[in-house]
């Protein structure tokens, strides 16, 4: 039996559910033959997210929940070989991004920390797994983050326009691709913009009890005050340099809460308004950095939120604005799809990061091998 597929697992710092994804790389364009997606049961994500900021009792807590969300992400890879019915013997490996719970990279000591046990993964498919994928460049002296830019750089080939590939979940990456035209010194650049979803899903769970705002409608529903709209944005971050990248410790409902604290006059709405301006206001911003026109495609859970394409779509006039689909790849699956590529480039001993984005001494291979024999 030929064996020609591998699987992409991705969960991100929106923590919405584990994405699961079957490719095939014999061609040049990468083929996503089957995906799935796997709700994250409410114990394990209250689980996680209390994992996410420091508690006591933090190691028990880590340990029991890398074991279930390895589990987890087992059942994603074998309800999504049964949907496309596929014996497990015709995928080379399985590349996990695992559960990132903790993404501190300018410590004196950063590091970087994705839960989700390979080994309960390969045990549990029969299949090998790739993971691990971050540490190398850490210890290179990169952040470990973004990783997709190399992806996209592959697939997303450039044209004679600028291109920017903009994945908004929780947290919003930018990877900007330059022209044909452009001088030899331009190279490919990526960082973390700041938040994506993961405020306004914050704000939208505390004040109305839902995962998210569906199209953006509760924030179309309020007005954005300029005000609180200036304080979010004035926090350092977004006037740091690149190489930059950013996680929920960062941006979280904590932080939210302090930030609104001084601002009660405001109606929910109104709040859910002005943080969705933060996301597109520093999209924008660095987008118009990078390039003053070009193309912009998006993908991840942002590229489903009509009201955040719409306003990004003002801040950005010059820009040809689309998803990814445009370039035949759906914007829900890129992610994952970057994984699955990620573990094929350890499998064939090709490095998997680009040291200007993520700011690493050189190029390595990413990730570390688990056999499920």
């Amino acid at each position: 039996m030929s064996r020609d597929f591998y699987i992409g697992l991705m969960s991100g710092t929106s923590m919405d559910g584990v994405d699961a994804v079957l490719v095939d790389f014999s061609k040049q364009q990468p083929r996503l033959v089957a995906k799935h997606s796997e709700a994250i049961p409410k114990h394990t994500l209250n689980g996680l997210q209390r994992l996410c900021l420091p508690d006591n009792d933090e190691i028990n807590l880590l340990g029991q929940l890398d074991r279930s969300v390895g589990q987890l992400f087992g059942v994603a890879v074998n309800a999504l070989l049964a949907k496309a019915g596929i014996a497990k013997e015709q995928v080379i490996a399985i590349g996990s991004h695992g559960q990132t719970v903790r993404h501190m990279p300018n410590l004196d000591m950063g590091f970087t920390l994705q839960i989700g046990d390979p080994n309960t993964i390969a045990v549990s498919t029969g299949i090998d797994v790739i993971a691990d994928f971050r540490r190398k460049d850490i210890a290179l002296g990169g952040q470990g983050a973004p990783l997709v830019p190399a992806f996209h750089q592959e697939i997303f080939a450039t044209t004679d326009t600028p291109r920017i590939i903009l994945n908004i979940g929780g947290i919003s990456n930018i990877t900007f691709l330059p022209s044909n035209k452009s001088s030899a010194d331009r190279q490919v650049i990526g960082f973390d913009t700041g938040p994506g979803n993961t405020l306004i899903d914050a704000w939208c769970q505390q004040a109305l009890q839902q995962a998210y705002d569906e199209d953006g409608a509760w924030a179309a529903s309020g007005a954005t005050d300029e005000k609180l709209l200036k304080h979010l944005l004035s926090h350092s971050y977004f006037s740091q340099a690149f190489p930059k990248s950013t996680g929920r410790e960062l941006f979280n409902q904590a932080w939210l809460e302090q930030q609104t604290a001084a601002f009660g006059y405001l109606n929910e709405a109104d709040i859910q308004s002005t943080l969705l301006d933060v996301t597109c206001h520093s999209i924008a911003k660095d987008t118009l950095a990078l390039s003053e026109s070009g193309e912009l495609f998006v993908c991840g859970g942002g590229a489903f939120n009509g009201e955040m394409m719409r306003r990004l779509a003002k801040l950005l006039p010059k820009y040809k604005m689309s998803t990814t689909s445009e370039l035949g790849i759906d914007p829900q699956w890129v992610e994952g799809i970057a994984f699955a590529w990620l573990a094929m480039r350890f499998h064939n001993r090709l490095p998997g990061n680009l040291p200007a984005v993520t700011g690493a001494s050189r190029k390595a291979v990413l990730g570390a091998f688990f056999p499920a024999a």
